[in-house]
């Protein structure tokens, strides 16, 4: 198209010069008229600084710090941190977004060393550091990893060698929490040692990082193998991998094990990173993992035991994903609470079978298995959004407490640690 365009300019200049048009006309005013495509580059260049901006009638480029940007300008007027527009000490918008005129464009546009300045035509100025439009620009986040991750399989993880935290070291040092957090948010799983193995212990543990979240189990809950609950957890059978409620409309985010007792054998606790199996599915058959971000299923629990009566019903596909970045942030697998499959046509739910498979023999491969024999005091902490949890069958009496945190919490410590999360 730009090349059709740039032959009829060409043809149409040459058609001037033919006619004896002398240089002079070309500074007439109607002669921008005849290039309305014209293209104007702005440029600053200097030993620390290679900047180059262009103004379209609909949007504004910057080059810059090797990124390619384009801005709509309502999106400019709108981010405006002047002080009439933006409360730095709330860091809250003040401007009304929906009384900014839709088509509007600056009057003005200039670059001061490393801002830009936007004049606008009622004469408020809006100015922007390039190094911010960088950072928060379209293409900017296209490149960030919102959480960098170590992805893992069992040799990958006991290579490591990931330091567990002693108990009084997280609950009394912000340098103990921190290195727990990192390693929880790298690897989705974390361990402290030296827990006295007491519910009230592990609740105290728990507390340190987050809120719990109270949820149809309570807020603690403390269970065994007596069918308490409608629940395979609550058997001593063999639970094969999967991620916990599921059937929640968002799927709870952390997950706390404490095993404080067990006279019998058996019950290895089995984890599978998620995301390392998910991104074997993306390496190897990538329109497979394209189809389990988009298809929507439904998960459901039913429970109707003495004085419990619950029907949860969440909604979302096995896989979630950042739609500017593709970056992986929930995985929703649970093949015992999957609910019947009506949301997508025939054609689709078998290309949805075949995918599944896909990731489930990911999943199962024997090399991506972690198996750990949790004991009194250690306590497990799992990502349910990143690491598949299962365990194998037992014998005698097994006691277990623990409880789910709210992952918004658990994230808000770790950015206030100075951790990016």
């Amino acid at each position: 198209m730009w090349c059709c365009r740039l032959s009829h300019l060409h043809g149409r200049l040459q058609n001037l010069l033919s006619r004896g048009v002398t240089c002079s006309a070309f500074q007439q005013p109607n002669f921008k008229s005849l290039f309305p495509l014209a293209i104007r580059w702005h440029h600053t260049a200097s030993n620390s600084l290679n900047c180059a901006w262009q103004q379209h009638e609909d949007h504004f480029e910057l080059q810059y710090a090797n990124t390619v940007m384009r801005f709509d300008y309502l999106w400019l007027r709108d981010h405006c941190r002047s002080a009439s527009c933006y409360n730095s000490k709330t860091h809250q918008r003040s401007l009304d977004t929906a009384s900014v005129d839709l088509c509007i464009k600056p009057k003005t546009i200039r670059l001061d060393e490393t801002t830009l300045f936007f004049t606008w035509p009622d004469g408020h100025v809006t100015k922007y550091d390039l190094d911010w439009l960088v950072k928060n620009s379209y293409e900017g986040q296209k490149q960030k990893v919102i959480q960098p991750r170590i992805l893992w399989n069992a040799e990958i993880y006991q290579q490591a060698q990931v330091p567990s935290v002693d108990f009084q070291s997280f609950l009394e040092t912000n340098d103990g929490l921190k290195n727990f957090l990192q390693n929880f948010l790298l690897y989705g799983i974390a361990f402290v040692e030296n827990v006295p193995p007491t519910q009230e212990h592990t609740e105290k543990l728990a507390e340190r990082i987050s809120l719990i979240r109270e949820t149809i189990y309570g807020r603690m809950w403390y269970f065994t193998s007596d069918f308490s609950r409608g629940d395979t957890a609550y058997t001593k059978l063999a639970l094969d991998r999967h991620t916990d409620t599921a059937y929640f409309q968002e799927p709870c985010g952390i997950q706390v094990f404490h095993c404080l007792k067990h006279e019998g054998t058996g019950g290895r606790t089995l984890l599978v990173d998620g995301f390392y199996a998910a991104d074997q599915v993306l390496q190897k058959a990538p329109e497979e993992f394209e189809l389990l971000t988009k298809v929507p299923l439904r998960h459901e629990y039913i429970e109707n035991v003495g004085e419990c009566h619950n029907h949860m019903i969440g909604v979302g596909p096995v896989l979630n994903t950042y739609p500017w970045n593709k970056e992986l942030y929930l995985i929703r697998y649970n093949n015992y609470d999957r609910a019947v499959i009506n949301t997508v046509p025939y054609d689709v739910v078998h290309r949805w079978y075949t995918a599944h498979r896909t990731l489930t023999v990911e999943l199962r491969r024997p090399e991506n298995e972690f198996w750990v024999k949790l004991k009194p005091g250690r306590v497990l902490f799992i990502d349910n959004w990143r690491v598949l949890h299962g365990r194998e069958s037992f014998t005698g009496y097994r006691q277990l407490c623990g409880c789910y945190l709210t992952r918004d919490d658990v994230l808000n410590t770790a950015r206030l640690l100075g951790l990016q999360a």
